[in-house]
Parts: structure tokens; C-alpha cells; sequence
């Protein structure tokens, strides 16, 4: 798929106001509202140094949730638009626009003394230390591993349509291949994905007013969701995956401000999803198959 290209429009229900009716069929039809759909452009266009830092620092905020703070934003987004040509961001209104979407990797072996990496390494090698199934994390980040692990960082505006995903791995693979062929350090063994989660859990509303709790698994365990459904078809590819909770812990209020969506509450959570580079073709192509998309275009 070329970058900066038109492609075709992909609806999104955006809650439009529905079309207007005469006073006969809303009484008719009350129950039955239509809702308009939006169809939007979407483009593709490598990372612009001139115009893209503000706009990938917000969507690493919302990447990282509560836990951003622990790191230098302004430096991870100059390493970024550091490497123009490998990456993409999807926007809908033209270059100069602010990015809704990302995707990118980073070598976090040819970047280790950079303090952002270093943070990056420690928080992660902690939490797969939490988690037996990434038990082999800590010594494939260890600076000194022959490993090399490529960081792939993405995330993307919670109202858009994961179709806009499977073009993003698609154009990533591609710039891959083409960088090897210029001789650039990302020949990888590993990708190491940061994603997030949630947890739905009781409540503090629930619990003053004495509510019946949310039924729970049969196993007692709760359940998990997923922001990117993409997630879990990166498992069925994965090495290991776990997710974890944040070091940083959000007012306890926070999860009640979302009940207008639900009646649980929300607990957001990290996720770390590691796939052998060998594995990563079959893993972006059933990505693809999953979730559709724009085709691709020269």
C-alpha cells in the first residue's frame, strides 16, 4: 500500500444525528433510530519530524496509561520521527494533520544507551518477572544478549476502526525487508508488542449500595478485554504473552467515571506480547485475515 495515497472510504459509526423524520414515523418508528454513516478517508504516511511529535506523544500517553510518566515521551517521539521511513501513521485530513494512528519499531539493542531504552528495558524485564510465561524476557533485553529485539509501539484513537491495522503491519514488514536491503540494523530474533487491557471489576458505587457483585469466571479469575482485538490473534503466534498491572495506580475514582459506558467499573492493564521473528509474517497475515482492510495499493 503506498503512503500518502487516497484509499477507499471505511465507515465508522461516529453517532451522527439520525435523519429527520415527520411526527407520523416517530411515533411509527420510535424505537427503531437510524444512525448515519460517516464515511471517512483514511491515509497512510511515514512519521513527519515536522509535524508528528505532539501527536505521537498523546497516543504513547494513552499507550502507556498511567505508567507515561515514568518516561521521557519527548525523547521516545524524536527516536521515532528519527526513522521516517520505516513506520506509518493513518490520519484523515492530509500530512499536516495531527496522527490518529501509529505503528512503529525500535531496536532496543542498537538504542541501549539511551535513557528512554534503558527505562523501557528495566519496567518491562519487571514486569516479566510477575509473569512466568515471559520468564525469558529479562535475558533476551539484557544489553549484553546476542538477542535483538525490535520494540513494535502502536496505538491509535479508541473510536477508530481496527481495519486500519492490518496496512499498518503490512506496510512495517515491507520497510523491514527494505531497510535490511540498505544494510540497517533490523535484522530482529524477537518483536516484543506493547498493547493494554482491562480488567471489569466491582464498582465502588456498586459496593456503597450494596449491588450484586459482576459474575466472574468459573474459574474465579477475571475476565479480560482487549482495546486491540488484534491481541489476540498475535497470541495464537506469540512466544509468550501476560499481562500486567501498572506501577502507577489511577485515582480510584477513575474507573466510576466510565460507568456511563457500563455498569462495571474499568481496570486498565498492560500487555506485553513476544513473537519470534520467524513467527511474525504468519502473525501478520492472519492479522489481515481477521480484521479486513483496505487492500493493498502500488
Amino acid at each position: 500500500m503506498g503512503k500518502g495515497s487516497k484509499k477507499r472510504k471505511d465507515p465508522e459509526e461516529l453517532g451522527d444525528a439520525p435523519p429527520a423524520k415527520d411526527h407520523a414515523e416517530d411515533e411509527d418508528d420510535e424505537s427503531d433510530e437510524e444512525m448515519d454513516m460517516l464515511n471517512v478517508d483514511f491515509e497512510w504516511f511515514d512519521p513527519s519530524p515536522d509535524v508528528d511529535f505532539h501527536g505521537l506523544k498523546t497516543l504513547m500517553r494513552q499507550l502507556l496509561d498511567v505508567d507515561n510518566q515514568l518516561f521521557n515521551l519527548s525523547e521516545l517521539a524524536d527516536m521515532i520521527l528519527a526513522q521516517p521511513l520505516l513506520g506509518s501513521t493513518v490520519k484523515v485530513d492530509g500530512l499536516e494533520s495531527d496522527p490518529y494512528a501509529f505503528l512503529t519499531v525500535l531496536n532496543l539493542h542498537e538504542h541501549k544507551d539511551k535513557q528512554v531504552v534503558k527505562d523501557l528495558t528495566k519496567y518491562f524485564a519487571q514486569k516479566a518477572s510477575s509473569s512466568s510465561s515471559l520468564s525469558q524476557l529479562p535475558s533476551l533485553l539484557d544489553p549484553s544478549s546476542p538477542s535483538q529485539v525490535g520494540l513494535i509501539l502502536t496505538e491509535r484513537f479508541i473510536n477508530m476502526p481496527s481495519e486500519i491495522v492490518p496496512p499498518m503491519y503490512t506496510m512495517l514488514q515491507e520497510e523491514i525487508q527494505w531497510a535490511l536491503d540498505e544494510k540497517e540494523p533490523y535484522q530482529f530474533s524477537h518483536y516484543l508488542i506493547l498493547s493494554k487491557t482491562y480488567l471489569e471489576i466491582e464498582s465502588k458505587l456498586d459496593m456503597e449500595d450494596n449491588r450484586p457483585n459482576k459474575k466472574k469466571r468459573k474459574d474465579g479469575g477475571a475476565e479480560v478485554f482487549y482495546f486491540h482485538p488484534e491481541d489476540e490473534v498475535l497470541h495464537k503466534h506469540a512466544l509468550a504473552h501476560a499481562t500486567y498491572e501498572y506501577t502507577k495506580q489511577g485515582d480510584e475514582g477513575a474507573s466510576d467515571a466510565k460507568r456511563a459506558f457500563q455498569d462495571a467499573g474499568i481496570k486498565p492493564m498492560g500487555h506485553l506480547i513476544l513473537i519470534e521473528a520467524s513467527k511474525f509474517a504468519d502473525a501478520v497475515k492472519a492479522v489481515g485475515e481477521y480484521l479486513g482492510g483496505p487492500a493493498a495499493q502500488a
